[in-house]
């Protein structure tokens, strides 16, 4: 009787710690996924026209990844000849978020 209880504990603590390992493993996958995003995005917006990144853009990434959105903003920088270019990727229920930030030099 005392070594199946003990039994019981053990196992018990195996499998909590295997779930928490689990869900660990589940949050890197998403952040993984939303920086490898965010950095496509980021690649993306910097070809375009610095007109068309001054008005702010936002989207998803339907449908490969349903879940998924973007919103890309640009400000000035700490140095006067900066922007910065930043693509914010939001996901989840919860609605975690995740930024990546690019310093573009302005035209004259």
């Amino acid at each position: 009787m005392v070594a199946l209880a003990i039994m019981a504990g053990v196992v018990l603590t195996v499998i909590s710690s295997v779930n928490y390992h689990l869900s660990l493993t589940a949050r890197n996958n998403e952040e993984t996924v939303a920086l490898l995003l965010a950095r496509a995005k980021l690649e993306e917006l910097e070809l375009l026209d610095k007109q068309q990144l001054t008005q702010g853009k936002e989207g998803t990434f339907r449908p490969e990844w349903p879940d998924y959105s973007w919103k890309a903003e640009i400000s000035p920088a700490p140095v006067p000849v900066f922007k910065t270019l930043t693509v914010t990727v939001t996901w989840g229920t919860d609605r975690r978020t995740l930024s990546l930030a690019h310093y573009l030099l302005q035209e004259k």
